[in-house]
């Protein structure tokens, strides 16, 4: 909408998107964000950041290193309340990165966790176990991990639209790589020669929903360090090995890079 400022600022490496109403308090929301102690950057909607996400009302969050759980919790809470009272809202896109972390979903299994607590203590990972669906997966450095937090009624889509459309996003970044990806029947995710012996997964997806409010979402392996699923097995599979952007294309790939290109994928796709 014309009456959305957007302020961009730098803390610590970490981006933000904040969108509130054009008024009074605008200059006084910048003077805040500018204090002398924060490197900060304020910018208009055509920001060299990256690019914007416009979905309804709705802003991208691009975050640092994040430990689980985090603020997507208080996000997906306020936009569920504001829905039931009728009230306005944002929808939300976080972008992050997790240290070593472990998450088991309701429906998992102890026994796919191949490390007793004391040697997840001895490589820095830690196990949490959560509310969405699919078995065990890991978050790590190197990982983009994508939340968002949208109401799926603004935009028409059902909980199995909505996957087939996050698993889209993802595909279309593999193509943008030329990396050639796709769906694994009863496997949700996306996969490289899913069909194959050597089917191997690039990005994790488990969400859920409440009252048609996102929850959760997808892991894309960009820089990750790929030993740490050699300590489980991978969404409950024993005979599928993963890979990563940087595994295929034989080098490091931007973060930032990958993040601009998930965002613009999401964007097309759900403007549909």
């Amino acid at each position: 909408p014309d009456n959305i400022a957007l302020f961009i600022y730098q803390v610590q490496h970490e981006y933000r998107v904040l969108r509130h109403p054009v008024g009074a308090r605008d200059n006084q929301k910048a003077a805040e964000l500018l204090k002398p102690d924060r490197t900060a950057l304020l910018r208009n909607d055509r920001h060299p950041v990256g690019q914007k996400l416009i979905l309804g009302s709705g802003c991208i969050q691009k975050l640092g290193r994040v430990s689980v759980p985090d603020k997507r919790c208080d996000e997906t809470d306020a936009l569920i309340h504001a829905k039931q009272a009728g009230e306005e809202y944002e929808n939300h896109i976080i972008l992050c990165e997790h240290p070593h972390v472990y998450t088991l979903g309701r429906s998992g299994k102890e026994g796919n966790m191949l490390l007793s607590e004391e040697q997840l203590r001895k490589i820095g990972a830690t196990l949490y176990h959560i509310d969405r669906g699919g078995d065990i997966t890991y978050h790590g450095p190197g990982q983009l991990v994508c939340y968002p937090i949208l109401n799926l009624e603004e935009f028409s889509l059902g909980l199995k639209e909505y996957v087939h459309l996050l698993e889209e996003a993802v595909i279309r970044v593999c193509a943008s790589y030329g990396i050639a990806a796709g769906r694994l029947e009863k496997a949700t995710g996306v996969w490289l020669e899913g069909d194959t012996p050597r089917a191997r997964k690039i990005c994790a997806i488990g969400v859920r929903s409440s009252h048609f409010v996102t929850m959760h979402g997808l892991a894309l392996n960009v820089n990750t360090d790929l030993r740490y699923f050699s300590y489980i097995n991978p969404c409950g599979f024993i005979d599928k090995g993963v890979t990563s952007l940087q595994q295929e294309l034989k080098r490091e790939v931007p973060m930032e890079e990958v993040k601009q290109r998930l965002c613009l994928e999401l964007q097309g796709l759900m403007q549909r």
